[in-house]
């Protein structure tokens, strides 16, 4: 059978005819519906889910279901073993319940779950059979690539992160929690193992796990704790994987802007990595109680250029830093002040207080005037956000409610 794909906006007879061959389609794939009483068993033995939460009513839903279903069937024909693959879904308006555990806010939603463990980063790729298959296989394939000699280890890629692994044998406890962890973290890191005589000489007291961050001169870092607890051993490791400060770009900004998260961002060259260590320093220095309540990230000046138009700034006036609050934009006022003790805090808290917007509409707070100063209503108007651009498209999810933000 041919994959099928599905033009943005379909006009109602294409849509009717996908429906229409979808529903008398005679080698129609069972999904597994998902419900309060069946969900955690099945998700938790399934090696790879993929969820589908939709809502009848939403015409993209009414779209995939077909798509799903295809790519479904070709994808038992590969991994017939029922707890190898599943591909599951949830009504979302039967199963209010389990949307709002989920966090679900457009219709529909891809999600992966390893073990019933929910994975970050939804599905997001083209809707296609072909697409959805190509995902699968992708998240079944092997995460660590395994060393033949030492001597790889000493030629890796430093401008990655890598997590490496050195085992007496891959059939133990040990091995088995570390591919866990590079099963959930894979796109965040890049995973290595070595094993028996190879991997002997690193392991002077049994086997470890070794943190080799970027830069050609940084320091390798030790895993200290017990190898079989998971727990421990991902915490670990996704603070090593996940930096504080991430890098947006077109592929990510998506599922960046759908945290619903402020972004505080460093605009800057691609090459000038001094300013991006500058701003990693004081954003670790000043800002980590603000984690959680803000994104942190640098951009590409060259890649982002419009946002910086927008900010009336261009390439060359990098690096520049700027919160993107989603309704407005506001300009840190000099990036030599960064270093300043507690100037770059006072910029985020001044955008949770909502002074930031106060003052763009209205000129300084009375607080900040000088004695016998007077004060001026100095009316203007904030550039408006540009990477709420990337958000989740109308044209392609039914959105369940907008986020107001500063």
């Amino acid at each position: 059978m041919r994959p099928a794909i599905f033009p943005l906006l379909p006009d109602a007879g294409c849509l009717l005819l996908l429906l229409v061959s979808w529903l008398f389609n005679p080698t129609r794939s069972e999904i597994t519906s998902l419900d309060s009483g069946n969900i955690d068993d099945i998700l938790n033995n399934a090696d790879v889910a993929l969820v589908n939460f939709y809502a009848d009513w939403c015409r993209f839903s009414q779209m995939l279901h077909p798509i799903f279903e295809e790519a479904s069937n070709v994808i038992k024909e590969e991994y017939p073993d029922k707890n190898q693959v599943v591909f599951a879904r949830v009504d979302c308006d039967q199963h209010s319940d389990i949307a709002q555990r989920y966090r679900i806010s457009k219709y529909p939603t891809l999600k992966l779950f390893r073990n019933g463990m929910m994975m970050k980063r939804e599905y997001r790729g083209q809707r296609s059979v072909t697409a959805i298959a190509d995902y699968i296989r992708q998240q079944k394939s092997n995460p660590i690539r395994e060393v033949q000699d030492l001597e790889e280890i000493s030629s890796l890629d430093r401008s990655r992160r890598n997590i490496v692994g050195y085992f007496e044998q891959k059939d133990s406890d040990n091995y088995r929690t570390f591919e866990r962890v590079a099963n959930i973290l894979h796109d965040d890191c890049v995973f290595l193992s070595a094993f028996g005589a190879i991997s002997k000489p690193e392991r002077f007291s049994g086997d470890n796990v070794i943190y080799k961050p970027p830069g050609e001169n940084a320091p390798d870092m030790v895993y200290l704790g017990s190898l079989t607890n998971f727990d421990l051993i991902y915490a670990w490791t996704q603070d090593k994987c996940v930096p504080l400060v991430r890098e947006i770009t077109f592929e990510n900004g998506e599922e960046l802007t759908e945290e619903g998260l402020p972004f505080l961002i460093l605009f800057h060259m691609k090459d000038d990595l001094e300013s991006l260590e500058k701003f990693q320093q004081e954003v670790a220095r000043q800002l980590i109680s603000e984690k959680g309540t803000i994104n942190f990230l640098h951009a590409d000046c060259d890649k982002f250029r419009h946002p910086l138009l927008h900010i009336q700034k261009t390439p060359a006036d990098c690096p520049v830093i700027a919160i993107d609050s989603f309704r407005h934009m506001y300009v840190f006022p000099d990036f030599s002040d960064l270093s300043v003790p507690g100037k770059l805090k006072q910029f985020v808290l001044d955008l949770h207080s909502g002074k930031l917007h106060r003052e763009f509409h209205h000129g300084p707070d009375p607080t900040d005037v000088a004695p016998g100063q007077p004060i001026q209503d100095l009316a203007s108007s904030p550039p408006e956000s540009s990477f709420q651009k990337l958000a989740p498209s109308e044209h392609r999810y039914t959105l369940l409610r907008e986020k107001d933000e500063l």
